[in-house]
């Protein structure tokens, strides 16, 4: 069995935590577009200092590399039995380039989940994060900015993906074992393969 899954949800909702902890249940790869941009920053790569120069402002890193680095990551070997996609696609061109992606390797996403939460709760969430993590790029104007970014352009994929019979929304507040079996049920509602 494999499960094929984007995981979306407005910065802070903790994508990026239940992804991990799905992968882990489901045995396939969490795919996370932050991790990789964050390495490169770190690694001082060209890739890393073009996309520091877009999230030290709050922007989003531009789709023609964050194309690039998603269909080569497809493209690698431990995806064969699924992966969970985070931070991916942003957009409407980002989603119809991740269905050319899947197309080229003849297969297609079991779910999209969406993780909901309050804004509040999320600048909230976030402002502590950059407190504990030291983020330079967690300022509450970009903060601020990235939550509007995802309102705008991200938000609108979820009535795309529902109109597709894909989306599933989970309620992304409450403790970290409580989301995670609410998104587990709500995947295994939803018949998607390896759920249980």
């Amino acid at each position: 069995m494999t499960a094929r899954l984007v995981i979306m949800g407005p910065q802070g909702a903790g994508k990026g935590t239940q992804a991990a902890r799905l992968a882990e249940r489901l045995g396939v790869p969490a795919i996370s577009t932050g991790d990789i941009f964050r390495a490169n920053i770190k690694g001082g790569t060209e890739l890393g200092v073009l996309a520091q120069s877009y999230t030290a402002r709050g922007d989003l890193v531009p789709d023609s590399v964050t194309n690039d680095m998603v269909r080569d990551r497809l493209a690698q070997g431990d995806v064969e039995g699924g992966f969970i996609l985070d931070g991916y696609p942003r957009n409407a061109a980002q989603v119809t380039e991740l269905d050319a992606i899947l197309a080229d390797r003849g297969v297609a996403l079991d779910a999209v989940v969406e993780l909901t939460a309050d804004r509040d709760v999320l600048l909230e969430r976030l402002a502590r994060r950059a407190e504990l993590e030291g983020r330079e790029d967690d300022t509450p104007e970009s903060i601020a900015r990235r939550l509007d970014i995802y309102a705008e352009q991200t938000a609108p994929l979820t009535t795309a993906y529902a109109e597709r019979g894909l989306l599933v929304r989970v309620d992304g507040i409450g403790a970290i074992d409580e989301v995670t079996e609410r998104l587990v049920a709500a995947l295994d509602d939803a018949s998607v393969p390896g759920a249980v």
